[in-house]
């Protein structure tokens, strides 16, 4: 008898700390580092999306196959896929869509500043050019679908946060922060500046 209570104290004892620690998670986040690191994540890999889309450029100038935008970094299709799933998401998370795309506008238009950097890097120094070609469709953009996902969980779980009157300056630590985590550079950190532009409701 005195076993089969045990048991039955330990059961309860771990369906309260399960419930509890889900309450936690679940609960809204006063911290906006996530959010930013997830951002330094998705800017870092614009690195791999630059080095794709370059050698795919020169690749086809050299063969006279140059179409499309007339522009290798410039991507309508893709932007309105990652729109789009961001719209469709932040309905199902309860969040502003509106707000939510205006945000992925921002974290494309940092991806591109990145991209635009490494290229004229890389005009200017041949030799500096990735050896690597990563594949887009197989080894990259899973890597951004996941990151687009995450962030979308950050801004669900930060709306208060980031109506505060506090957004603004506690959003540059959280920059900061994960700038040095992530080990960004100048161009880098300029780019996570303008990723989370619509980040805070003002």
């Amino acid at each position: 008898m005195r076993l089969r209570s045990s048991i039955l104290c330990a059961l309860v004892a771990a369906l309260a700390l399960t419930a509890t620690s889900a309450t936690a998670s679940a609960a809204p986040r006063e911290s906006l580092l996530p959010l930013a690191g997830s951002s330094a994540e998705r800017v870092r890999i614009s690195d791999k999306v630059a080095a794709a889309k370059y050698a795919q450029w020169h690749e086809a100038s050299r063969w006279g196959a140059v179409g499309g935008t007339g522009s290798p970094i410039d991507d309508p299709a893709r932007e309105q896929v990652v729109l789009d799933f961001a719209a469709k998401r932040s309905a199902e998370l309860g969040i502003d869509p509106v707000r939510s795309v205006a945000l992925f506008r921002d974290q494309i238009e940092a991806s591109k500043i990145v991209q635009r950097g490494l290229f004229a890097f890389w005009d200017a120094h041949p030799g500096q050019v990735p050896t690597e070609r990563p594949d887009l469709p197989t080894e990259v953009r899973p890597v951004i679908d996941r990151v687009n996902g995450e962030l979308l969980d950050e801004l669900a779980a930060t709306g208060h946060a980031r109506t505060s009157p506090r957004c603004e300056p506690g959003l540059r630590l959280a920059n900061a922060i994960a700038g040095r985590q992530w080990h960004l550079d100048r161009l880098h950190r300029a780019a996570l500046h303008v990723a989370l532009g619509s980040a805070c409701v003002r």
